[in-house]
C-alpha cells in the first residue's frame, strides 16, 4: 500500500467566465473542488468529509449519474461498454462538495481513463438552476484533449438551445485546466474555464479550504443570479426556457 496514490484530490483555483457580445461581461471566482477516485469510494472519508454520510462536507453518491445511490463506477463502466469506449482504467469524478447539506454543480466531469493512465472518455454532466440536467459523453482527442458536442439542454435564459460547446481537458499533475467555449449560430459567444493545482486530499486541507470557503455553494447560486441580473441590466436579450421540453438526466450524446 505504501505509495499508492491518494483515492481523492483537493483542487483550489479559480472559476474564469467571459461573454464577448452583444456586449461583454467578464467574471473571475475563487473555488474549491474534489476528485474521488470511484473504485475507492469508500475510501474517502475523515472527520471533515464523507459519502453517503453526515460530514461538513461530503457528496451524496444519489446526486450523480443513475440518481438513485447505486454504484457510480458500475454505471459508468457499463455506459463506457454500451458506447464501445476502452476505457479500463481508473474514473474519477470532479464535483463540488455538498457543504452542510447544500450543492449546486453547474457542471461535473467524469475522468475515465485506460489502464495506461490515458484519458479515454469524459462524461460531462451539466445541470441547470431548474433542475434539469443532461449527459454529454465526451471521447478527448489524445493529442490535445478536445472534443464537442451540440447543446441540448437549456442552461441560462440569455442563451438559446443551439450550436455547441468544445470542451479542451489538461489534466497534468501539477495543474488541472478545463476549457468550455460555446458557439452559437453566430459564433464564439461564451469562453469558460476552470483551472487549479491538485492535491491529495486529507482532513487538514481540506478543513483548510473550508475555512476560505465555508459558503462555496451557495456563492456559486448567488453569483449565478447576480451575473444574470448582470447581464439584464445590460439589455442583453432574455430567451427564457422557449418551450423547451425537460431532458431525462442519463440522455447521452458523444463525438
Amino acid at each position: 500500500m505504501s505509495g499508492r496514490p491518494a483515492p481523492m484530490q483537493l483542487v483550489q483555483g479559480h472559476v474564469v467566465h467571459d461573454r464577448l457580445r452583444p456586449t461583454r461581461n467578464r467574471f473571475s471566482y475563487p473555488v474549491f473542488y474534489l476528485r474521488l477516485n470511484l473504485g475507492r469510494l469508500d475510501e474517502c472519508t475523515s472527520a471533515w468529509f464523507g459519502v453517503d454520510k453526515r460530514r461538513i462536507a461530503s457528496i451524496r453518491t444519489s446526486d450523480y449519474g443513475p440518481r438513485d445511490g447505486t454504484s457510480l463506477d458500475a454505471w459508468m463502466r457499463r455506459l463506457l461498454r454500451e458506447h464501445g469506449i476502452g476505457a479500463d482504467g481508473e474514473i474519477w469524478l470532479q464535483t463540488f462538495p455538498r457543504i452542510a447539506g447544500f450543492v449546486f454543480n453547474p457542471v461535473n466531469f467524469w475522468h475515465c481513463y485506460d489502464a495506461q493512465g490515458s484519458l479515454k472518455a469524459v462524461l460531462a454532466e451539466v445541470n441547470n438552476t431548474f433542475g434539469d440536467s443532461h449527459c454529454y459523453l465526451l471521447r478527448p482527442d489524445s493529442r490535445d484533449g478536445q472534443a464537442s458536442c451540440l447543446k441540448r439542454l437549456h442552461v441560462s435564459p440569455f442563451c438559446q438551445v443551439e450550436g455547441e460547446y468544445r470542451f479542451q481537458f489538461r489534466l497534468g499533475a501539477d495543474r488541472h485546466l478545463t476549457k468550455i467555449d460555446y458557439h452559437d449560430a453566430s459564433g464564439l459567444l461564451l469562453e469558460t474555464a476552470i483551472a487549479g493545482k491538485p492535491e491529495p486530499c486529507s482532513g487538514r486541507t481540506l478543513l483548510g479550504a473550508l475555512v476560505k470557503q465555508p459558503l462555496l455553494c451557495i456563492g456559486i447560486v448567488a453569483r449565478i443570479h447576480w451575473q444574470a441580473l448582470r447581464l439584464w441590466c445590460k439589455g442583453v436579450p432574455f430567451f427564457g426556457k422557449n418551450g423547451n421540453k425537460h431532458r431525462n438526466q442519463q440522455e447521452e450524446t458523444w463525438q
